[in-house]
């Protein structure tokens, strides 16, 4: 059956289905990885969006049971240039077709993801609607729905994820504030020997030090920061209190309550080969990101925050830190799942940081 990829700057892209029925409202992005589909997939950062894959074969290696980020996958849709029919390799449980069927995923395979992939980077990222056919009603009705609403709703399905460690067990205690967090940040938090309660992301101060926690860590998420300004005055209060380290959305957040401002790139950063320079370490590293916000530079001037990562191509902002509290943020994902584990020591400075109670690097 034929499907159709339309973007809301009038381009049509055409390819065959795989996946689940239906037809949707969404909005198109791309990732460079060439493998980690999967972690991609389940990424709950990408709620809202398709992904479009560049690599050309996509499903080599089929599904396993144990590399998600979440229960369900957080994708409208992906869009593939060939969708591999024989899955090969000793953890497969099924293809990529029968899981995207299995779990409302609707695919478009076919497409040359080559040239999207370059239309989204000179135009930038934007609003489409998969559809089944050409029907222009019907193409008019799903782009006149409320997209930041649908996503909204969402976000409010996410199950939460269930830590593996009590605070009995463990000699630490982290506090996490979920605004949808991939099951890697804990399960990295988890290696180290430490235990974490996850909290909603409309928690209240009170709710969270009760938990009596050494440590504070805002997950990564989707959407625009600013449609969660709810949480800036709870992180104001938490930094005050405890250790805190923010990730993705959460880097955003915590530089949003700070004083800084974001503001929506061209077509974001999507991908794990992205280059960083650790300022403080005079070090580069490559990560893992799936953003499509940042902090603008020149507001962090009448903060207290300072710059501790660069991205090396685009000089964007990668991450902060307080100058008077133990308290920072990475735009990157250092659990790198899927991507190169070059910047894990960030979870180790954040150990660190609750252990000593020192400022970062000071």
């Amino acid at each position: 059956m034929e499907r159709y990829l339309v973007l809301e700057n009038g381009s049509i892209y055409q390819g065959q289905a795989f996946g689940a029925q239906g037809e949707l409202l969404t909005e198109a992005v791309f990732s460079t990885g060439m493998t980690g589909y999967q972690e991609t997939m389940t990424d709950p950062s990408y709620y809202g969006q398709s992904m479009v894959f560049t690599y050309p074969l996509i499903g080599n290696y089929g599904i396993n049971l144990d590399d998600n980020e979440a229960d369900a996958p957080a994708v409208d849709a992906i869009i593939v240039k060939e969708l591999a029919r024989r899955p090969s390799n000793f953890r497969s449980v099924m293809s990529v077709g029968d899981y995207a069927k299995e779990n409302g995923v609707v695919g478009i395979q076919g497409v040359d993801t080559r040239k999207l992939a370059k239309e989204i980077r000179q135009q930038g990222s934007m609003k489409a609607v998969i559809v089944n056919s050409l029907d222009q009603s019907r193409i008019d009705a799903l782009f006149d729905q409320d997209y930041d609403a649908l996503l909204q709703e969402k976000r409010a399905q996410q199950a939460v994820a269930v830590p593996a460690l009590s605070k009995e067990e463990a000699d630490l205690h982290v506090a996490l504030i979920d605004f949808g967090m991939k099951d890697s940040i804990m399960k990295a938090l988890e290696k180290r020997g430490i235990a974490v309660t996850v909290f909603p992301a409309d928690s209240d101060f009170e709710t969270v030090a009760a938990s009596q926690p050494d440590g504070v860590l805002l997950s990564n998420g989707p959407g625009n920061p600013t449609d969660c300004d709810f949480a800036y005055p709870l992180i104001r209060q938490l930094q005050e209190h405890y250790p805190l380290l923010g990730i993705c959305l959460g880097h955003q957040l915590f530089a949003l309550a700070n004083g800084a401002e974001t503001y929506k790139m061209k077509f974001g950063y999507r991908g794990f080969n992205h280059a960083v320079w650790d300022v403080s370490q005079q070090a580069k590293h490559f990560t893992s990101q799936n953003h499509g916000y940042a902090v603008d530079t020149q507001s962090l001037e009448d903060t207290d925050l300072e710059v501790t990562h660069e991205e090396i191509n685009s000089r964007s902002v990668e991450g902060v830190r307080l100058k008077n509290r133990p308290a920072f943020s990475v735009q990157f994902h250092p659990d790198a799942c899927p991507g190169p584990h070059d910047s894990e020591y960030i979870f180790d400075q954040f150990v660190s940081l609750m252990t000593t109670k020192e400022l970062v690097n000071a």
